[in-house]
């Protein structure tokens, strides 16, 4: 996968969980764990973007940490409102598996960039 497809499928990634968000109940337990998530998710495309911007390998990697880590916790997030939005679990599911597989996808790219 190229550098392009990426930029498109993390800014796709951020704004399906956007369009998640808006559908689940504003409640208690909800409404931080859509916050939280929409902040991790926009981040894993900003930093992506980031990354292909580096000024050197160091600071590629580092980047790409950046996009790992917000990842990882856009999933632990998903998790979460899983357990609360049954309803929805077909859509959080979804995108689970891509969140999954750009994770894969980050992981691979610092493991050969070193």
């Amino acid at each position: 996968m190229d550098a392009e497809e990426m930029k498109r499928r993390t800014k796709e990634f951020s704004i399906n969980i956007a369009r998640l968000t808006q559908k689940l109940p504003d409640n208690q337990i909800n409404k931080p764990y859509k916050a939280q998530i929409i902040r991790s998710s926009s981040s894993v495309g900003a930093n992506y973007r980031a990354s292909r911007r580096a000024k050197s390998k160091p600071d590629f990697i580092n980047k790409l940490k950046i996009v790992e880590e917000e990842l990882d916790e856009s999933l632990f997030f998903l998790e979460l409102l899983l357990e609360f939005n049954r309803p929805f679990e077909t859509e959080i599911n979804h995108l689970y598996n891509e969140g999954e597989t750009l994770l894969k996808i980050i992981v691979a790219s610092i493991v050969s960039s070193r």
